[in-house]
């Protein structure tokens, strides 16, 4: 029995920008459709707008019917009484989909209604079945104080609880690691299997499809260019496009460094701790030792890979280093020792320095342009160069990355989450700095 049908399903923003262009798809109660494409190419418009969640400035046409009720033109009040009941989503950038100002304890606790102590208790347990079991006395912790794979790991938590007919994945294991994908893959299966569960799996993972999906939906610049079961698209691709993508494969080498390179930074027993607070007069209880101890050096040139799992420490490291938190130990970058120096006589190191953030929207200014966004590093380091240079380099560098020049007067909204992670990355690179933490910069993007 089909559970949700997609018939025509059109997008288009003002401009003539048509992002979503006669999408038709159709799910089965407890079957799996992946849908596959590069960022940018319209899936997390197509999922939200199977709940209803599209940009107001879309003109939305053509019919979304979930279980026979049409989503398409239905009131708010009606599609409410769905969401995060029948039909339940896991947004792909946790970091704004989660309340800021609500800790995980109540925003989980949202989800269930029943008496407090029951609440608590079904809270516990959806905690335990995403690997958070660690968390239940940290319930009053907010989503900033966590790692990008455990507030992952919370929105996971939030979209399962009440057990939905249809539950869309917006690439939901882009954050976490190795480990905890695995669990959270094979969670999503046995509540699809137990619960006869429908599942729109959206992802760039092919690994993921291979072994997880029933069937596969392939887009292109918001259209399906193919679809069908996964064993016969993988194994004859017919369109173009699924045939490069399944082609694609990530290659390189590392650079061979001389035979003395030099250090470009390094840090000595270096310590980030956290303070736990509690009671009343929220006094210090003990502390979270995010970095304990920790000594590294960067010479020029090199690559220096930080694995770990999600919550092990990996981003409070790059952090310090770059000295965008505090703490203790000795840290030396290009001869200076940077520990030693105020906020002011850091910044002539800034330009040499950068960031790729884990979480791009939320790090990029809502109301800057990506324009804007790209040159402020350029206008603050170095003020000399004429506007016409800028210009060009800023469209340059968002062409380094896969972009038209021509979106640079767009907003971070009205970008994909492989487009946000683009610009941030445009950001970082623009300046040519000598030392770049990144942090998960690939995570959102497709393999071509």
């Amino acid at each position: 029995m089909t559970l949700l049908a997609i018939n025509n399903l059109s997008l288009t923003f003002p401009g003539g920008v048509e992002a979503v262009k006669n999408v038709s798809l159709a799910i089965e109660k407890g079957e799996m459709l992946a849908l596959v494409g590069e960022s940018g190419s319209g899936k997390s418009l197509t999922a939200l707008s199977c709940m209803g969640l599209q940009p107001g400035s879309a003109a939305t046409s053509g019919h979304i019917r979930f279980d026979g009720q049409e989503i398409v033109g239905t009131p708010e009040t009606l599609l409410r009484a769905l969401r995060g009941t029948r039909m339940s989503m896991i947004f792909q950038e946790p970091m704004t989909a989660l309340n800021p100002l609500h800790t995980i304890g109540a925003q989980i606790s949202e989800m269930f209604r029943h008496s407090n102590a029951r609440r608590e208790e079904e809270v516990k347990k959806v905690l335990d079945a995403v690997g958070l079991s660690h968390f239940k006395d940290r319930l009053d912790a907010y989503p900033h104080q966590l790692s990008g794979g455990e507030r992952q790991r919370v929105m996971i938590a939030m979209a399962i609880a009440n057990k939905p007919d249809l539950l869309i994945a917006d690439e939901p294991t882009t954050a976490v690691d190795v480990t905890i994908q695995v669990k959270i893959l094979k969670l999503i299966k046995e509540l699809q299997r137990e619960m006869h569960m429908a599942v729109l799996f959206i992802t760039h993972d092919l690994t993921v499809v291979r072994k997880l999906a029933d069937r596969v939906a392939i887009m292109q610049k918001g259209e399906i260019v193919e679809q069908g079961k996964v064993a016969d698209i993988f194994a004859a691709p017919k369109h173009p496009y699924t045939q490069k993508l399944l082609a694609s494969e990530p290659k390189g080498e590392a650079v061979t460094l001389p035979s003395a390179p030099e250090t470009l930074i390094a840090c000595e027993d270096l310590k980030t701790y956290f303070p736990i607070k509690k009671g009343f007069f929220r006094l210090t209880k003990g502390y979270v030792k995010a970095v304990d101890g920790i000594s590294v050096e960067v010479k020029k040139g090199a690559t220096l890979g930080v694995v770990g799992e999600s919550g092990s420490g990996k981003t409070t490291l790059g952090f310090s280093l770059l000295r965008l938190m505090k703490s203790e130990g000795k840290i030396v970058f290009m001869g200076s020792e940077m520990s030693r120096l105020a906020g002011g006589a850091i910044r002539p190191l800034r330009k040499e320095m950068q960031v790729v953030f884990q979480d791009p929207f939320s790090s990029l200014n809502p109301r800057m342009s990506v324009s804007q966004i790209i040159e402020e590093g350029l206008l603050v380091h170095f003020p000399e160069i004429a506007i016409n240079a800028r210009e060009a380099m800023v469209d340059g560098i968002l062409v380094e990355v896969g972009l038209a020049p021509e979106t640079k007067h767009r907003y971070p909204h009205e970008f994909s989450g492989g487009q946000r992670q683009r610009i941030s990355i445009a950001r970082a690179m623009v300046l040519k700095p000598k030392f770049v933490v990144l942090d998960e910069p690939t995570s959102a993007l497709d393999l071509t």
